[in-house]
């Protein structure tokens, strides 16, 4: 049951944009057909030098546009425009999503009729195959591991995952929270840059007591991987090294003492021998560059700040 709207406060939208202005606009005009009434959007630039930015606001002068001096990572990008909301209640989006019309209100509904709820996101699907789901809702990220999956991932369609459910994590991607459990829990840590900001977040929004919600009544369109290439090494560098800062930010005692074992003795030499067996030297020494980070990081404060707003 699709869950109905009393009112429509006011929503701020947030993304993120990096050299990939035509990118952002195309998303722009999409959000420009949306059917809600009540919304700002806000572009953060995060010092794109590979094409101009300025397009962006000309074609769309009615949006909020934050130029940054510095490259200061996707989760900063994302605390800009949140410092800068005036929103209700928050949605961060891809740059590389595109959305359908309709595809706001029951997010917001699930949020104002649920004050429990401290972020939800809706069914992801890939934008150049729209029949093939790539988020229904995360599984928990396993805490000796540290890996996890998407529900419903490259499965098509059928309407399966139509249903509203509870899940472990929003996706990045696609995510809204109340402006107040922002101003509760903070904003994203600064030290992920690119790739588990969003599942640390959840996991503050979940340690507050706020339950999270995957909302299957609605649902936006991926371009995924438009910014970062599939594998690349910089791709490879920040998901290795973020998810041991992941793995020290919320894991302690005996679990976090199994999960650093595990980490040392069986994942760290099979990723490391399996780059160099395909030959991916590159890979291999993005690796191990993000596995030396948290050697010369080992007593760094700044991994466990959390700023706020």
């Amino acid at each position: 049951m699709v869950e109905k709207l009393r009112r429509y406060p006011l929503v701020s939208i947030i993304t993120v944009n990096y050299n990939q202005a035509e990118v952002t606009c195309a998303l722009l005009e999409s959000l420009n057909k949306t059917t809600y009434p009540n919304l700002e959007v806000i572009v953060v630039d995060n010092h794109s030098t590979e094409d101009d930015p300025a397009i962006i606001k000309q074609r769309f002068p009615n949006i909020v546009f934050i130029q940054n001096p510095i490259n200061y990572g996707f989760a900063a990008g994302n605390n800009y425009g949140l410092m800068r909301a005036r929103g209700e209640y928050i949605m961060l989006l891809n740059n590389d999503i595109e959305v359908p019309p309709g595809f706001l209100e029951p997010l917001v509904a699930k949020l104002e009729n649920h004050p429990e709820i401290g972020a939800v996101s809706p069914r992801i699907k890939f934008y150049y195959q729209p029949d093939t789901i790539q988020y229904a809702g995360y599984t928990p990220i396993d805490r000796i591991t540290m890996r996890n999956t998407a529900i419903g991932y490259r499965e098509k369609d059928r309407g399966q995952y139509n249903e509203d459910r509870e899940t472990a994590y929003a996706h990045g991607a696609a995510m809204m929270v109340p402006m107040r459990v922002v101003k509760e829990i903070g904003l994203m840590s600064y030290i992920f840059f690119l790739y588990y900001e969003e599942a640390d977040w959840c996991e503050r929004i979940l340690r507050a007591g706020y339950k999270i919600y995957y909302v299957g009544s609605t649902y936006v369109l991926h371009k995924e991987s438009v910014s970062t290439g599939r594998l690349s090494a910089l791709k490879i560098y920040y998901l290795n090294r973020n998810r041991i800062v992941f793995m020290r930010r919320n894991l302690q005692g005996k679990t976090y003492f199994k999960a650093l074992l595990y980490q040392l003795f069986v994942a760290i030499p099979k990723n490391a021998f399996s780059y160099l067996v395909k030959g991916k030297i590159r890979l291999f020494l993005a690796y191990y560059r993000a596995i030396g980070w948290h050697i010369t990081h080992l007593f760094s404060k700044e991994i466990h700040e959390n700023p706020m707003l």
